[in-house]
């Protein structure tokens, strides 16, 4: 059912909208006692999903119970974080979500299936797996808050993601990643249906129809000043306020070129972008656009890290990003990358398997470090003053010394593709 939906590529929702579609909504979901919000983490922030959780506290007041930030993998939010994103939300209502530690299985899809949704390449059986707090904490109310947007491994982010992969564990998330790469994430980027989708839509049908989930989603864009605006609200508890969400969402967020881009420069605010684990969205969005031999230069200040975690960053360090065949052939012949399937995914999403140059341009990372995965090093501030993002507008760019740069000031809130490239899918 729909309980809000408002919005087009044309609309503009301020703060009163969406508190009001909010209070709406929430009203016709009637009384609750206990509720649960799974909101995400500082990584989403544009995704005003900080602002609804808002409005969800001051509806409910003591009925809210737990805020459960959607971590997947990423390091816990600090106090910092959660005052930028959630201020005046009480502390004590935040919990921590332990990927390794905090989860149960709710129910096992099948290897048949897995092989049927991706050809016959894998056939390993997928658990299902949720936070113990989402899966037994006896809520009358879980309410899954986020952004729909193209996504890497998803095709379009949130909806059932936001839980099963949000607040997943190790061998859920591992496998859902790796079944997204191997199928090819040229393939999945901006497709509401696809494989990794499929398995989710059918641990949602026939492990957690009990629950009483309510989604909220966003659909962020930008108006002909550049600005972040909210295009598009979107609640309900199933899969069309999904698709309600993703059709906007690839009017708003999905930027088709005439030609493929030869040079492409990307800025990743520091704030945000710390790993290459979350830093190669520079690489996942922009890779349908870029021209065959054309150069990524990533301007990545926050960079410090390549994975959030302790063992991924050991992985990635080690095995580096060098391609689908070298990264197969390393998982099926070292047990420590075959048993972290979600690293080895990551290493094959972060390659662009030699077609373009990926140029990263880091904060804290040495030259050493950079070269040892694959990826070419430029000193930050030299970049910085070629490319300075606060000159340079979102899109083309024609430098005084005669080249032409496509500008992106954050990857995470769209796209890009060339006609051509889109019409070899």
């Amino acid at each position: 059912m729909i309980y809000c939906k408002l919005g087009s590529e044309n609309t503009v929702l301020d703060s009163k909208d969406l508190e009001s579609g909010i209070n709406s909504a929430l009203e016709k979901l009637g009384v609750r006692k206990k509720v649960l919000v799974v909101p995400p983490d500082c990584t989403r922030y544009h995704s005003r999903a900080g602002e609804l959780t808002g409005y969800i506290y001051s509806y409910y007041k003591d009925c809210l119970k737990d805020i459960l930030p959607a971590l997947g993998t990423h390091t816990p939010m600090t106090c910092t974080q959660l005052d930028s994103m959630y201020g005046g939300i009480p502390k004590s209502l935040f919990r921590v979500h332990d990927w390794r530690k905090d989860v149960v299985t709710v129910g096992t899809v099948s290897g048949e299936f897995v092989s049927s949704i991706t050809n016959g390449k894998l056939e390993f059986q997928w658990p299902a797996q949720l936070n113990n707090l989402v899966a037994n904490g006896g809520h009358d109310l879980i309410l899954s808050v986020g952004q729909v947007v193209p996504h890497e491994v998803m095709g379009m982010a949130n909806y059932n993601k936001n839980l099963f992969i949000g607040t997943g564990g190790h061998e859920g998330i591992n496998k859902s990643h790796f079944i997204g790469a191997v199928y090819g994430m040229e393939r999945i980027m901006g497709k509401a249906d696809n494989p990794v989708r499929s398995l989710l839509n059918f641990a949602s049908a026939n492990f957690t129809n009990h629950l009483p989930i309510v989604y909220i989603h966003t659909v962020i864009g930008r108006d002909n000043r550049g600005t972040l605006v909210v295009r598009g609200l979107f609640i309900g508890d199933d899969e069309e306020v999904f698709r309600l969400a993703s059709d906007l969402s690839l009017k708003v967020n999905f930027n088709v070129l005439e030609e493929p881009l030869k040079k492409v420069v990307v800025f990743l605010d520091p704030s945000e972008y710390k790993s290459t684990w979350l830093s190669n969205k520079s690489i996942y969005r922009t890779r349908m656009a870029m021209a065959d031999n054309g150069e990524l230069i990533v301007l990545a200040p926050g960079l410090k890290e390549f994975g959030e975690d302790k063992e991924i960053d050991r992985l990635i360090r080690e095995y580096g990003y060098r391609g689908t065949p070298a990264t197969l052939k390393s998982q099926r012949e070292n047990e420590e990358l075959n048993n972290n399937l979600s690293a080895a995914a990551h290493l094959i999403h972060g390659s662009s398997e030699g077609r373009f140059s990926i140029t990263y341009c880091p904060g804290f990372l040495t030259k050493d470090e950079i070269e040892s995965v694959n990826f070419k090093y430029r000193d930050l501030n030299d970049m910085m003053k070629k490319f300075d993002p606060k000159r340079l507008k979102e899109g083309f760019n024609s430098m005084e010394y005669g080249e032409e740069v496509y500008f992106i000031s954050n990857p995470a809130l769209g796209l890009w593709t060339s006609k051509q490239r889109l019409n070899q899918e």
